[in-house]
C-alpha cells in the first residue's frame, strides 16, 4: 500500500498538539487586518486568538482571501517529492474557492507527477466541523486504511458531519452578508441569537432564532440530542471566538445530558472569525442528518 499524507488548511482550527497527534500537514489561510496580510497559523502564529478577537471587539475589521493554486503546488510538491501520495481535506465550496484552487493544483502536478495520486475531498465543513472529519481520516490511516477506503468512508459520513453554531453579535454576518442590516439591527436591540448549521451544500444557514445567550447555547445542544448518533461513543469538538467559558458551558451540558465522555475544545481562528466574531460557539458531532 502506498504511503499517503493527509493535508487540510487551517480554517480545521485544531490546535498544535492535535495536528500532531493526527499526523496531517496544515495549509495556512491568510486574512488582512489593519492592512497586514497574515497567515492564520495553529496556535495564533503571527497574532495569537485572543488578541485578534480584541481587535475585532474595538471595532477593527478583518478580511479574507482564498489561497491561490500556487500556494498549494507549493505546499503539495515537497510531500510528492518523497513519493508519497496526498489526500487533501478542503475547508466547504460552499463557503470558499480554496477547494477550486486545489483542484488546479491537483491537475498540475498530476502531469508533474504522474505515478502519484493526489486526492482532493471536497468537505463540505468548516471550523472544528472540518477538523473533526480530519480527526476520523487520521485516525483511520492510523489504523492502517489506504486512501481508498479512508476516502470510502469520507464519501459516505460527510453529510453525517453536523455543525450546529449560534453568534453573539450579528453584525458581523451582515459585514459578510449572511443577515440583513435590519435584521442586524432588530435581532441586536432585542437580543435575538441566530441558530445556524452547515448544509449538505455546504452553506451556512440560519435555521431559527432564540432570545438570549443561555437559550441560544442550550439550543446548540437540544440539535445534538435530536440527531446524534450513539453519542456517548462520539468524539465531540467544540469551537469558540474567545469566550471558552460559553464553550464549556456546552460541553458540560453534551457531557451530562448525553454521556459524551471525548470532547476537544479549541479556538475559531482568524479566517473563520473575520465572519463569524467574537462570542461564536460551534457544537460538531456525527448525526443522522446534518
Amino acid at each position: 500500500m502506498a504511503e499517503y499524507q493527509i493535508i487540510t488548511d487551517s480554517t480545521t482550527d485544531l490546535s498544535p498538539e492535535m495536528i500532531e497527534q493526527f499526523g496531517v500537514q496544515v495549509v495556512p489561510l491568510c486574512y488582512t487586518m489593519e492592512g497586514k496580510t497574515l497567515h492564520n497559523i495553529p496556535g495564533g502564529g503571527e497574532m495569537d486568538e485572543h488578541t485578534f478577537y480584541e481587535k475585532l471587539r474595538s471595532g477593527i475589521n478583518s478580511t479574507t482571501a482564498q489561497v491561490n493554486a500556487e500556494e498549494f503546488i507549493q505546499q503539495f510538491t515537497p510531500v510528492l517529492e518523497l513519493g508519497k501520495d496526498i489526500l487533501y481535506l478542503a475547508f466547504s465550496s460552499g463557503l470558499s474557492g480554496t477547494y477550486q484552487s486545489a483542484v488546479i493544483a491537483q491537475q498540475e502536478l498530476k502531469e508533474k507527477f504522474p505515478d502519484r495520486r493526489i486526492e482532493v475531498f471536497d468537505t463540505l465543513c468548516a471550523s472544528m466541523g472540518e477538523g473533526l472529519f480530519v480527526y476520523h481520516a487520521s485516525r483511520l490511516q492510523q489504523e492502517g486504511k489506504s486512501i481508498d477506503e479512508v476516502l470510502s468512508w469520507l464519501k459516505e459520513n460527510v453529510l453525517h458531519l453536523c455543525h450546529w453554531f449560534t453568534v453573539d453579535d450579528l453584525n458581523h454576518l451582515k459585514r459578510g452578508g449572511r443577515v440583513s442590516a435590519a435584521t442586524a439591527l432588530v435581532g441586536t436591540m432585542l437580543g435575538i441569537k441566530p441558530v445556524l448549521h452547515v448544509d449538505n451544500e455546504g452553506h451556512l444557514i440560519n435555521v431559527s432564532k432564540v432570545r438570549g445567550r443561555k437559550q441560544s447555547l442550550d439550543a446548540l445542544v437540544q440539535k445534538m440530542e435530536e440527531t446524534a448518533i450513539e453519542p456517548a461513543k462520539q468524539t465531540v469538538f467544540i469551537s469558540h471566538g474567545d469566550c471558552l467559558e460559553d464553550a464549556q458551558y456546552v460541553a458540560e451540558q453534551v457531557k451530562s445530558k448525553m454521556g459524551v465522555k471525548d470532547i476537544r475544545i479549541n479556538f475559531i481562528g482568524p479566517v473563520i472569525g473575520a465572519h463569524s466574531g467574537p462570542g461564536t460557539v460551534a457544537l460538531f458531532f456525527l448525526g443522522t442528518q446534518r
